[in-house]
């Protein structure tokens, strides 16, 4: 059976249980600042950035088997990114 989804929204939608368990393990470790939406974004502009029909079972595992370093990394390089533009255009 194959789903289909007709948005990002809606992936999201039906991963979103997947992400909420992968904030709990973030937190867990101690990254209590992290949010779902951190987490979907990195996979999404990193780990599936490339790929093309994914099967709903490999995004789930790619979500709770990312490492959770690598995701706090690329949070906070996000983050300095913002500041060092918000710092440039003032």
């Amino acid at each position: 059976m194959d789903i289909e989804f007709n948005s990002a929204e809606e992936l999201y939608e039906r991963l979103l249980p997947a992400l909420r368990s992968k904030v709990a393990d973030l937190k867990r470790d101690g990254y209590n600042y992290l949010t779902a939406d951190d987490v979907w974004n990195y996979l999404k502009e990193n780990k599936w950035r490339n790929s093309n029909n994914l099967a709903l079972y490999e995004m789930v595992s790619d979500i709770l088997n990312s490492d959770n370093v690598i995701i706090d990394e690329y949070f906070k390089d996000k983050l300095n990114t913002k500041k060092r533009r918000v710092y440039f255009e003032d």
